[in-house]
């Protein structure tokens, strides 16, 4: 393999075309810039010069050199700068997150990525575990979880509360535990967590969401209110899955007694240093939701 000082020193002594020149230009000797030409000839056992006192000319193999050579230094500077260059407005970010939040926190990414069209947003719904997941095998570069990670690699960053509330059918004015049992639930992913949450701070009897006759699922987070506005169930979703469900005169978001909420964490990879652009999504993203 060409040393590539011996190259640069080369290179440059065939564009100057003065030794003395070229060792101002590299901040070296005369002598120094000499012997790595002679070391250089060693290396490639064929003469690359063909000195005339002071002056020089290119063999054959010595003209092949420079131009290969140059492109090759060109190319290297080249990568260089695309490695070094990390610009808060140009790449791909990965996120990852839960349905709700998503539904809030997406189309205000695309806004930002609408103003800097050489930033993508890559973003993926997912359950907590998929996404811790993913964080650990460095798949995505941060994500949103409801839970305080408990793995060692990935650190956590509370942001917000998000309040868990129950929906109902519009033409429900209030509610009472038998009017769960006539409606029945419609569940979901996060249903049995969420539903634990909210209905046993609210409801004496409550133990288990197997208590409620079994009305429905769906694992679409946009889905999950259209058969509770079509009257067929109710269920416990976060506030934003709530106010993002586009027939809001066909449901009822009910204030109970006591509010629960939960919290939404921020994580990343802590072996994995963020990218200029991972902070700055990191950062409108806790300006948005926090």
């Amino acid at each position: 393999m060409i040393n590539p000082i011996w190259l640069t020193t080369f290179c440059t002594l065939v564009e100057v075309g003065h030794f003395t020149q070229t060792a101002e230009k590299l901040f070296m000797t005369q002598s120094g810039v000499s012997q790595h030409i002679k070391k250089l000839e060693q290396q490639l056992d064929t003469p690359l010069l063909i000195r005339d006192g002071k002056s020089f000319s290119l063999t054959d193999a010595g003209q092949q050199l420079f131009k290969k050579g140059l492109e090759l230094l060109n190319a290297s500077e080249e990568l260089e700068k695309i490695i070094r260059q990390d610009n808060e407005h140009v790449g791909c970010v990965k996120i990852s997150s839960p349905g709700s939040v998503g539904l809030k926190l997406y189309p205000h990414l695309l806004d930002i990525q609408q103003a800097h069209p050489a930033l993508v947003i890559d973003y993926n719904f997912a359950p907590n575990k998929d996404i811790e997941r993913d964080l650990v095998n460095r798949k995505i570069d941060m994500g949103l979880i409801t839970q305080l990670s408990q793995i060692d690699s990935l650190t956590s960053i509370k942001i917000t509360d998000e309040p868990l509330v129950l929906i109902t059918p519009r033409d429900i004015q209030s509610i009472e535990w038998q009017t769960l049992i006539e409606l029945g639930f419609i569940s979901h992913p996060d249903a049995a967590h969420h539903g634990q949450l909210l209905l046993s701070e609210n409801f004496a009897e409550f133990e288990h969401i197997e208590q409620l006759p079994h009305k429905g699922f769906s694992n679409q987070i946009s889905l999950i209110l259209t058969p509770v506005s079509k009257g067929l169930g109710f269920t416990v979703l976060p506030l934003y899955a709530a106010k993002a469900f586009t027939a809001q005169h066909l449901i009822r978001v009910h204030k109970l007694q006591s509010s629960t909420c939960e919290s939404l964490y921020l994580c990343f990879n802590r072996r994995s240093p963020l990218t200029n652009r991972s902070k700055f999504i990191k950062s409108a993203l806790l300006a948005f939701l926090s």
